[in-house]
């Protein structure tokens, strides 16, 4: 009996002791909820600089308003031509149209404020002088904002309607032609006036002493500007009567007088002799034909002209040759009836445009110069009809045209190949009548004598 009572108190020991070997584990932590991340704050909405505030004309608005009205516009500033007796001039400009402020209420302490791209609020009247549109009798308060226009290229407006949009604007004209040396007024220190052809149409331009200084850089560069230079530049478009936009940069990309290596000048085309071998770089100013595969083209630099006729050249050559197109031609120089020409010539394109305005040689009839300027694109301008205008053959044909130029008797013609005799300008000639007074431009072509070769023609004026 104590036997089994000694191991019953035994085992129980050991249950004792296993029970207080065994640990408890922990619970498992409830999981902490992911902390919810603070709201990005969103970037403040940029204002636009280009809205206009309460009580502001847009550009639409600006360009409606009448004349003599008053005007409120919010614009920056581009350019400063002057300040004087508290007065300034200021070219400026928003993303959709420019605004010149002339002569607008400026203390000099304020002129100051006025740098290129400053926004500011303008007030005053909507004027125009000479075709410029402008702000006259103006106040100024400076705005919140910067902007600096790009340079808008419009050369290919130059000759349309759309041009005067850009009036005032900071603007690029790429492909100017000198046609004369710069031109001072007043004094070797004053504003240049630059004569400009583009696309046939002659340009003046100027360089504001005021605007760039007359001690300047650019100043310096146009003055070195010679004939026959070609100029891309950038300008503001002020207009007097007609775009004569303000020049502020320029470039000079070559020159239409340039002459390749065993290629004539002019003077060295002239001085060959008859029948011997020519090589010149010219520009296509008009297509008279094409037959059989040949071509007779006239052609111009700035020193003379060239008449290339029956010059090989299969249609699809043909269809290249657009005015203005630079080519290389050689050939032999020839004559018939006292036209000087090329003849069995070849061509190839050549990289260069250049179309020449009309030379008014209208004093040179009856003088020996006249020959000079054989094949060129001429002026002619107060010429008297003697006779009814007779066509050749029937009443498509050539047409002949008896005339007085400075009291000389003088014969011009229209080439139906040339201008086409289903065009306006034949029918305007055509209908010409005895003691009517045209203004013309022709192709000097010469049938022992003048008989200049006309594609335009108007009545003059009275």
């Amino acid at each position: 009996m104590k036997k089994i009572l000694a191991l019953v108190l035994a085992l129980c020991m050991v249950l004792a002791l296993c029970a207080c070997g065994k640990t408890e584990q922990p619970a498992e932590p409830e999981p902490t909820p992911a902390a919810t991340p603070e709201p990005t704050p969103a970037e403040p909405e940029k204002p636009d600089i280009m809205a206009k505030s309460e009580g502001v004309m847009t550009y639409a608005e600006y360009v409606a308003a009448p004349m003599d009205s008053e005007v409120t516009v919010e614009t920056f500033v581009q350019a400063k031509e002057s300040w004087w007796n508290d007065k300034a001039t200021v070219y400026t400009q928003d993303a959709d149209g420019a605004y010149f402020l002339y002569d607008m209420n400026c203390p000099q302490e304020d002129y100051e404020k006025l740098v290129t791209g400053q926004k500011i609020k303008v007030t005053g009247y909507k004027a125009e002088w000479a075709g410029q549109v402008e702000i006259v009798d103006a106040t100024f308060e400076v705005e919140e904002g910067n902007w600096i226009a790009e340079a808008a290229d419009v050369t290919d407006l130059f000759g349309t309607d759309e041009l005067i949009e850009h009036m005032s604007a900071f603007i690029a004209v790429k492909g100017l032609v000198c046609e004369a040396e710069p031109d001072q007024a007043w004094d070797a220190s004053s504003d240049l006036y630059l004569s400009f052809s583009l696309k046939g149409e002659a340009y003046t331009f100027t360089l504001r002493r005021y605007l760039t200084g007359n001690d300047s850089e650019i100043y310096a560069q146009i003055k070195e500007i010679k004939p026959g230079d070609i100029v891309n530049v950038e300008a503001f478009l002020y207009w007097y009567n007609e775009p004569q936009a303000r020049i502020v940069a320029r470039e000079i990309v070559g020159n239409v007088n340039d002459k390749a290596d065993g290629v004539m000048t002019y003077a060295e085309y002239e001085a060959a002799e008859l029948d011997s071998e020519v090589t010149v770089e010219t520009y296509v100013q008009a297509k008279e034909g094409w037959w059989a595969d040949k071509a007779t083209v006239y052609t111009q630099d700035r020193e003379g002209g060239y008449f290339l006729y029956e010059l090989p050249c299969s249609e699809e050559e043909y269809a290249k040759l657009v005015p203005g197109q630079k080519i290389k031609v050689t050939g032999y120089k020839s004559e018939w009836s006292g036209q000087v020409e090329i003849t069995e010539g070849k061509f190839e394109l050549e990289d260069g445009n250049y179309i020449a305005p009309a030379l008014d040689v209208t004093e040179l009839f009856g003088t020996k110069d006249l020959i000079g300027k054989m094949s060129m694109l001429i002026a002619v301008k107060g010429v008297e009809i003697t006779a009814d205008v007779d066509s050749e053959w029937d009443a498509s044909a050539d047409l002949y045209i008896e005339t007085k130029v400075n009291g000389k008797p003088v014969t011009f013609t229209l080439r139906r190949y040339l201008t086409g005799n289903d065009s306006e300008t034949y029918a305007q000639v055509k209908d010409l009548k005895k003691g009517d007074v045209i203004d013309l431009e022709a192709f000097l072509y010469w049938y022992n004598a003048p008989q200049a070769r006309i594609i335009n023609a108007v009545k003059a004026e009275g």
